[in-house]
């Protein structure tokens, strides 16, 4: 049986019970340095001073106990050559002193110096990465071509700059073109066909529901789990839009001093106004398309989803309280007006958000008053101040609970959230103060 040279040690030294070398063995790759030099020498003046701590530690253990140790030290040869060495100690008894195997390390330092060479590579590359992904956003963004890539095997889009996102309501997630007339679905499918046959298929012109024509190119790209059809879309003939080109309807939504903005019926945004921007803390507009809305609308029973619903359900939602929450930390109290483009099933809603932070501080101001008229009038001496308290708690809490109701239409449900409440303590509260939900 041939031994494996990589299990055989590099260094073995024999030891009297004190730390004297008695005998030296190396191996084939240390033939050439004169260990024997070491015979009669204590083991600690091999060791370099700074290190010899390890040394001595190892001595007593092996001398008091007859116990193995292991340690790594930086050794230095005759030659003057250094060299990583992991020495372990084997006890030849308590009186017959112990034996250090030493293995070279340095194979595995290299590997180690190599491996963190790789990795600081890997990170360089990852954030050369970036910098190119970021800088292919931007041309995106900047173009005014529409752009989309989509999954080939469920042509959903999965990525689409700002022109697609506004102009065709293409956003991560969505279907591409679901509504194609049974002539132009033939006709993508062909092209998509030849993308997938070719890498490219030359322009097809494709009639939408609106009404206008648009070029599609399709390229076929193919990634590690899946391939992607990159489409470049330009519009042909634009629908007819008299009322939007007369006015510039899309500068004056702008331009709205209300928030406002379109998201589809998942609640991803496809289209937002500056105003909008300013209220969830963020610079542009390329940042918030395809992002969903419950990300800075998300107060307990007003939040997205709530309102969506009910504009889904109801086809509008009209003056309804909330809270926006900024990227950056601001918090803005909100009325919330929204109305879907067709009843029922909605592809998109409009939402109108109107910063309400001046009126609720009249409200609290007039709130106020009315406290403050209510303890004029507990002024008798035979009012105590537990009283007073009392009565203007519940004056406040009787009008917190009137203007829940009024903005949640006398929904019982929807009110006790948006007052944190549980349906049931509502219930008694209404009781309590007689008010009437209706």
């Amino acid at each position: 049986m041939i031994d494996d040279p990589v299990d055989k040690p590099d260094i073995t030294l024999t030891l009297d019970r004190d730390g004297v070398i008695r005998d030296v063995a190396r191996s084939d790759a240390l033939e050439n340095e004169l260990l024997d030099k070491w015979r009669g020498r204590s083991w600690r003046e091999t060791i370099p001073a700074e290190q010899a701590s390890r040394v001595a530690r190892a001595i007593d253990a092996s001398r008091s106990g007859g116990e193995s140790t292991c340690f790594r030290v930086q050794l230095q040869l005759p030659s003057g050559r250094e060299l990583p060495v992991e020495y372990t100690t084997v006890s030849l008894g308590k009186n017959a002193g112990f034996v250090a195997i030493g293995r070279n390390l340095q194979s595995l330092s290299d590997l180690q110096s190599r491996l963190t060479d790789v990795q600081k590579a890997r990170e360089q590359d990852y954030w050369k990465l970036r910098e190119i992904e970021t800088r292919y956003r931007a041309v995106l963004d900047a173009s005014n071509e529409a752009v989309a890539l989509v999954r080939s095997t469920t042509l959903r889009v999965v990525e689409a700059n700002v022109a697609a996102a506004r102009l065709l309501g293409l956003v991560p997630g969505s279907e591409f073109f679901p509504d194609l007339p049974a002539r132009d679905r033939k006709a993508l499918d062909g092209a998509l066909e030849t993308a997938r046959a070719q890498g490219r298929a030359p322009n097809i012109a494709l009639h939408l529901p609106n009404g206008a024509q648009w070029s599609v190119r399709a390229s076929l790209v193919a990634g590690e789990a899946d391939s992607f059809y990159l489409l470049q879309m330009s519009e042909l003939a634009a629908a007819p839009a008299p009322f939007e080109e007369s006015f510039g309807l899309d500068e004056i939504l702008q331009r709205f001093p209300d928030a406002f903005a379109i998201v589809d019926r998942d609640g991803s945004i496809v289209k937002a106004n500056h105003t909008f921007l300013d209220l969830v803390q963020v610079g542009v507009e390329s940042a918030v398309i395809g992002q969903n809305l419950r990300r800075w609308l998300s107060q307990p029973g007003a939040d997205s989803g709530v309102i969506l619903g009910l504009a889904q359900r109801h086809g509008s939602v009209r003056m309804m309280r909330s809270r926006l929450e900024g990227d950056l930390g601001s918090t803005t109290q909100v009325e919330v007006s929204a109305v879907a483009d067709r009843t029922p099933h909605p592809r998109f809603v409009g939402l109108i958000l109107r910063d309400v932070g001046p009126r609720e501080s009249r409200s609290e101001s007039g709130a106020n008053s009315g406290i403050a008229e209510l303890v004029g009038g507990l002024s008798s001496p035979k009012d105590s101040l537990e009283d007073v308290v009392r009565a203007a708690v519940e004056m406040i809490e009787r009008r917190g609970i009137e203007q829940a109701l009024a903005e949640c239409r006398g929904n019982r449900t929807l009110a006790a959230r948006y007052l944190g409440l549980s349906r049931q303590t509502l219930h008694v509260k209404l009781n309590k103060y007689r008010v009437d939900p209706d």
